[in-house]
């Protein structure tokens, strides 16, 4: 299953989240997409709440330092950081003497 929201909101609160991810399944890992320019797959690290200095709470998600990989490609797509691109269809080459 497939979300995608798109928000122009550049900030989203803990509530905002937690709706969101509690249309989703309770048991599915969660990783950091990192890098539009080249996608990464990361872990989720510690969880960090506080006060900015205009007074408003702030919560932290840390990545945890482990870098898995390469983000799927169909994840990248959906974030739309990538193109949907197929591989262009391969000729066969004619057989030596077959010309």
């Amino acid at each position: 299953m497939t979300i995608k929201e798109n928000t122009l909101d550049p900030e989203l609160t803990v509530g905002e989240i937690v709706d969101r991810l509690s249309a989703l399944d309770r048991d599915a890992v969660l990783r950091f997409a990192i890098n539009p320019l080249f996608p990464l797959e990361h872990t989720v690290g510690v969880i960090v709440a506080t006060v900015n200095p205009q007074g408003r709470p702030v919560v932290y998600l840390a990545e945890r330092g482990e870098q898995l990989g390469p983000l799927p490609k169909q994840v990248a797509v959906d974030l739309g950081w990538q193109e949907p691109v197929d591989a262009p269809l391969r000729r066969r080459q004619p057989a030596a003497g077959d010309q």
